[in-house]
């Protein structure tokens, strides 16, 4: 038995061990592989272009006010990398990322998401700042993809970014 089998063992036992003590696993299928195995059976399916493996997100998602997203996105480790002669340009990603690089922008859209959509509203929240620095935060989210408008002041994250963003703050996670 490799390093690898041996230590996924361990983690399955320890798991039981604790489920068993009561204690609540901290994270979905935390010490369970099943998300990685299923991108390895995919990998395995596209054959030579997935030699380098990839990468995989997904989400099944309820929001406070009720709307449900379910979403997944893929990508093989050779189009995020590219070779020596065909690099993606990484800066691409430079004004969704810093648009998500203010803690007030985080708390606008942690109030958007929990159903708080107008201007109106947000301006009434604590240490947000003036109308107009949160008009700034507004215009800086939906520049970044990660907001649009729906008219009069109302705002909401687009569907196919909720599942994104929760992956984003999970990955910032220390």
């Amino acid at each position: 038995m490799g390093l690898d089998e041996r230590v996924a063992e361990l983690e399955r036992r320890l798991e039981l061990l604790e489920r068993a003590a009561g204690i609540a696993s901290p994270a979905l299928g935390d010490g369970d592989f099943w998300a990685l195995d299923g991108l390895k059976d995919q990998l395995e399916q596209v054959g030579d272009a997935a030699a380098d493996g990839g990468v995989l997100f997904t989400g099944a998602v309820k929001l406070p006010a009720g709307e449900r997203y379910e979403w997944q996105y893929g990508a093989l480790t050779a189009g995020l990398l590219g070779s020596d002669e065909d690099r993606p340009d990484w800066a691409e990603a430079a004004e969704p990322l810093a648009a998500l690089g203010h803690p007030v922008r985080l708390r606008l859209l942690r109030e958007i998401l929990g159903g708080r959509r107008t201007a109106a509203e947000l301006a009434e929240l604590d240490e947000t700042g003036t109308t107009g620095q949160i008009y700034h935060h507004l215009r800086m989210l939906t520049a970044g993809g990660w907001l649009h408008t729906t008219g009069r002041g109302r705002y909401e994250v687009p569907g196919t970014r909720v599942v994104p963003l929760l992956v984003v703050l999970t990955a910032a996670r220390p």
